[in-house]
């Protein structure tokens, strides 16, 4: 398997997730601004997308897959057939006894989340919102699992894909459904629980055909037999401590929104923008090289071959250097542009544009940082190893709220972007330094390598600076095309002369093709 190839196949599909996540978020913003409305359903989107990353996508992945892979390269099939119908059993149920509990709860859940709401209007959507949307927390970890499977066998495309349905459900609901509504805001709360369901069904054909499809049991004994099953109960004893060491960004989202209810009307929503934004890079990267990088990093460990090991693990984190670094600089010096040309219409304002435009900037400091995790993390846990990345994620967690004292005073909404930014830095550094010491990351000529890119971004920063300053991004209201055309123009050119740069400074794509064993 050639793994820039399955790279490039699943940052293409996630591209297209993301410029239908940014038409959506656009959508949202042209038709309801950053209101208390805005703040309502994203901090109750919050919760089920918290969990979605916190057990599903997050601990459940980098549990699920390294063993599976494990049994799939060591085993016959049969074994992880009965892997995947007994972890299927477990996490069914156990969702099923989440999604009660969120939903009885989601008035105390909205109190401890976000306080700043509480006697207001905004409380009250949000408790709503919360209660409808909350189901999809189950339906999305089932994904997660079929994507797992998918994912150990090569079969990227899918999994890759199925976040665009999301999109166009909530795309939908907004268009067709909130006019009708009394509440229009309601309808976005009802296109995630239908992108969930549309989510779900577009895997099972695929799982199908690979004789993978899993069988859920329902009567006592079948879950009992599923708990004693000695590799699911693996999966579980790896996914406790992987809730934690996956999830302390998330958990610093969520108490930065608790703050950010506190502060100015529209901070949430603010902070929502330029969170899609900032996610680009950081899906189109971060996420699907983690997703390719998992399963073979998790077979050459099963192998116990480490050197191919750490062969993959140099790969991908020079290619996400080269990549990352510059979507960092665009995010600081272009945030203005990129806000304006994709918010800046309708209910959206110039306040909006500059507040948002803020938050950006303190991502982009961060943003090198969010992307390696998702590389760094796949080196400990394809080898099981739990207990050093939880170890760094408690230091990091307190570190980031530490930060927040700082920062937030200082910088208002943007300080808290500031802060999740700057604590993923310092886990990044952990997590590479203690790859290092276990000889899992083989010496790469780093200086020389970072010393080139150096060289390659000064030219493309320069052509970022002018174009931010050269135009009243915001004044170009009036003119919607040309500002597009200008933005279009302007990318390009930073593009062409970055990668020109890189040729220049000696760095060919050549090195990047490499196959998985």
């Amino acid at each position: 398997m050639n793994l820039l190839s399955a790279a490039a196949k699943v940052s293409s599909l996630t591209m297209l997730s993301r410029i239908t996540g940014l038409l959506r978020e656009t959508l949202i913003a042209r038709s309801f601004g950053a209101s208390e409305w805005t703040d309502a359903f994203n901090v109750a989107f919050r919760l089920p997308n918290l969990l979605r990353r916190l057990f599903a996508e997050g601990a459940f992945s980098q549990a699920f897959v390294p063993i599976l892979g494990e049994i799939s390269t060591n085993e016959d099939q049969n074994k992880a057939k009965i892997l995947i119908n007994a972890v299927a059993t477990l996490l069914f149920w156990a969702l099923l006894l989440t999604v009660l509990a969120g939903v009885i709860g989601a008035p105390l859940l909205i109190l401890v989340i976000a306080t700043g709401f509480s006697g207001g209007p905004a409380y009250d959507a949000s408790v709503v919102m919360t209660r409808i949307m909350f189901p999809y927390i189950g339906l999305i970890s089932m994904v997660s699992l079929s994507a797992g499977i998918l994912n150990t066998y090569h079969r990227f495309a899918i999994p890759a894909f199925t976040p665009v349905l999301l999109n166009l459900a909530l795309i939908g609901s907004a268009i067709f459904l909130a006019p009708h509504l009394e509440q229009p805001i309601y309808a976005l709360s009802i296109g995630v629980l239908l992108g969930g369901v549309l989510q779900l069904g577009i895997q099972a054909p695929s799982l199908a055909r690979l004789g993978l499809l899993p069988r859920i049991g329902l009567l006592p004994g079948a879950i009992k037999s599923a708990f004693n099953n000695p590799d699911a109960r693996r999966v579980l004893k790896l996914m406790g401590p992987a809730v934690f060491a996956v999830s302390v960004a998330q958990i610093s989202l969520i108490i930065n929104t608790n703050i950010a209810s506190r502060l100015q009307a529209g901070s949430v929503s603010w902070l929502s923008y330029a969170d899609r934004l900032m996610e680009f890079p950081t899906a189109l990267l971060g996420v699907a090289l983690g997703t390719v990088l998992l399963p073979s990093l998790s077979k050459a460990n099963a192998k116990n071959d480490l050197v191919h090991a750490g062969e993959l693990l140099v790969w991908g984190l020079q290619l996400t250097l080269l990549l990352a670094t510059p979507s960092a600089i665009a995010l600081f010096i272009f945030g203005e542009p990129l806000a304006a040309v994709l918010y800046h219409y309708g209910k959206f304002n110039a306040l909006d544009v500059l507040m948002t435009q803020r938050a950006l900037a303190a991502y982009g400091v961060g943003l090198i940082g969010l992307i390696l995790v998702k590389i760094l993390a796949p080196g400990f846990y394809s080898r099981q190893d739990i207990r050093t990345p939880v170890k760094i994620g408690l230091v990091v967690l307190i570190a980031t709220q530490l930060a927040n004292l700082v920062f937030v005073p200082w910088l208002g909404h943007a300080g808290l972007a500031l802060s999740v930014g700057t604590g993923a830095c310092l886990n990044a550094a952990l997590l590479w330094i203690g790859l290092s010491k276990r000889g899992a990351l083989p010496n790469a000529a780093w200086l020389k390598y970072l010393g080139q890119l150096l060289l390659a971004l000064i030219p493309f920063s320069a052509v970022l600076f002018y174009a931010a300053t050269a135009h009243n991004w915001i004044e170009l209201q009036a003119q919607p095309w040309t500002r597009i055309g200008l933005l279009a123009l302007w990318l390009t050119a930073a593009a062409l002369v970055y990668f020109v740069s890189l040729a220049l400074v000696g760095i060919r794509w050549q090195k990047f093709l490499r196959h998985a064993k």
